[in-house]
């Protein structure tokens, strides 16, 4: 069974996100441009990503195997809505289940 163990927020302003962050929780991030910032947790990942929203916060899915994460999704009547594409340090893809919730599938490759 795979538990989410990521979290990806939204925001405008990823500096500033940061710092709140890291006020209140003692959050450390990793930048990985400036557009991305990212926290290791214990049990949970977050990373914080350049968008122009408030959007929902995206839960992700990590796995040892893509290609059969993303054929089960598919035939369990999943809808795949951004195909895979790397990031720096792996490679992930977005999905939507039967309900219109997105979520994404990712692995780390070296």
């Amino acid at each position: 069974m795979h538990l989410p163990n990521y979290l990806e927020l939204k925001t405008p302003d990823v500096a500033a996100t940061k710092a709140f962050y890291a006020a209140v929780f003692d959050f450390e991030f990793t930048d990985y441009g400036a557009e991305y910032a990212g926290v290791n947790g214990d049990t949970l990942e977050i990373g914080l990503h350049i968008s122009d929203g408030p959007e929902p916060p995206l839960a992700g899915f990590q796995t040892d195997d893509i290609e059969a994460a993303e054929a089960k999704i598919r035939a369990a009547g999943g809808e795949i809505v951004q195909e895979t594409y790397g990031f720096p340090g792996g490679r992930r893809f977005h999905f939507r289940d039967p309900g219109g919730n997105e979520m994404l599938v990712y692995i780390y490759e070296e």
